[in-house]
């Protein structure tokens, strides 16, 4: 990944260290740069004095293309250029469509690569950090202390430390730097799970503490355990589940157990929310919001989870009981959800996955939504989409009711992870409506006919 930051001032370059030296060496860094320079030149520079953000790295696809040999650089959980490109050459060699994207086939088709090559041979690449760019958002805005954790393949060696301290420089602000400090760890994930009772006392004390676990979580982990028991915040990105519902279901688990979540993927929904809840703004569209007992969501085709959280933050809202959930697979991922209102009206739901050229970076993104009502008489027809296209067909798929309403998402660029972390780290705590919108979409996922 490239970094946002037009310059790099380095305090310290990446160096590799004991573990018991970690925070002697970062004092170090800094009496050794000092407020300014001998001669006055240096600008002035801030400390590490916001938050710790511990992140976790590993990401399947980019693993299993490194072990394979198709892939080098850092496993940052990150489709920049060069994994776009090793994916093309993985799709290339096995016939694969050629999309630059882990694909259900292209992951299918590494694991499976990955299993036979394990059966005969000892299965390890090397890892080489690059110049920590996973944080320049964050860098830019906050100084803050990062402390990145990276399960590597291969033999059990322990765990490698290194320390550094990375200033992006503003043009409008290069008097003064805002520093992050960098603490790296990395090893299989064995060795890092040894050192956990370590990490905790890297946390910078008296500050807010978050925890990005680029995975999956896995509520049975134990190095996810002793770091979520311990931040204030626990980020993941749901755009990134390899099997969306069951690691929904897992997440809710997560909340009923009291960890403070927050999902990145979550945050890509802020706008259609804001439109739906204006939709409804006027008195008399606000008596008729009652009245929908029809919605339909197209999102691209691979992922459900925004779909699905954006039905759950709907039905949340309209205090919606889910009664039955079924899903058919095919060229369109149809997903027919039925919930019952308070006042015992049935209402209708189909999430259809559509099959999209170009995916990008974010899969699953919604592309349009339709509320709508079997009642003629109902001024409740809304149809929301980011792209004339998606109108367009919510339009024509219709019902009893024409959509008295159409709203457009402005063009979003691709919502990436690193933007929503310096928006998410802003905040901590629990997540209430988030969390009632997960509730929602575990009581659908539980009630599959």
């Amino acid at each position: 990944m490239i970094s946002q930051a037009p310059t790099i001032f380095s305090l310290q370059a990446p160096k590799d260290i004991s573990l018991n030296e970690i925070e002697t060496e970062l004092n170090q860094i800094w009496q050794s740069y000092g407020i300014t320079g001998a001669d006055g030149g240096l600008p002035a520079a801030t400390r590490a004095t916001t938050f710790t953000l511990v992140v976790y790295e590993p990401e399947e696809t980019q693993y299993l293309l490194a072990a394979l040999g198709f892939y080098n650089g850092p496993i940052d959980g990150i489709l920049g250029p060069q994994m776009g490109a090793a994916l093309r050459q993985v799709q290339v060699k096995y016939g694969l469509s050629e999309t630059g994207t882990a694909t259900p086939e292209t992951l299918a088709l590494l694991r499976e690569e990955f299993a036979k090559r394990q059966g005969s041979e000892n299965v390890a690449y090397n890892f080489s950090p690059n110049s920590p760019t996973i944080a320049d958002e964050i860098a830019l805005r906050n100084p803050c202390r990062i402390i990145a954790l990276f399960p590597i393949a291969g033999e059990d060696e322990g765990v490698k430390a290194q320390v550094s301290a990375y200033c992006p420089i503003q043009k409008q602000s290069s008097s003064t730097l805002i520093c992050c400090e960098y603490i790296t760890l990395s090893g299989t994930a064995a060795a890092l799970e040894r050192v956990g009772g370590m990490i905790p006392a890297l946390l910078i004390g008296g500050l807010p503490k978050f925890l990005w676990w680029k995975a999956t979580p896995d509520p049975n982990n134990a190095l996810f355990k002793r770091l979520a028991a311990v931040c204030n915040n626990v980020i993941v990105d749901s755009c990134n589940f390899n099997e969306p519902e069951s690691d929904l279901l897992s997440l809710q688990e997560l909340v009923e157990s009291g960890i403070p979540l927050a999902d990145l993927n979550w945050r890509r929904l802020a706008a259609w929310q804001e439109l739906t809840a204006q939709a409804y703004d006027s008195p008399h569209r606000r008596a008729a919001i009652k009245e929908i007992d029809r919605v339909t969501i197209d999102y691209e085709k691979g992922n459900t989870t925004q779909a699905l959280l954006f039905l759950g933050w709907l039905a949340s809202r309209l205090e919606w009981l889910p009664v039955s959930y079924k899903r058919e697979n095919g060229d369109y991922e149809i997903t027919q959800i039925r919930f019952v209102t308070q006042d015992q009206r049935h209402v209708e739901a189909e999430l259809a996955g559509v099959p999209v050229a170009d995916v990008g970076e974010v899969v699953g993104d919604l592309i349009a939504l339709r509320l709508s009502s079997t009642n003629p008489q109902a001024d409740c027809g809304t149809v929301i989409c980011s792209e004339t296209g998606g109108c367009m067909r919510m339009e024509t798929h219709g019902g009893a009711q024409s959509a008295g309403l159409f709203q457009q998402v402005s063009s979003l660029s691709e919502q990436k992870a690193e933007a929503l972390l310096s928006q998410q780290v802003q905040r901590w705590g629990r997540e209430s409506m988030f969390e009632e919108s997960l509730g929602i979409i575990a009581k659908i996922l539980k009630s599959g006919e």
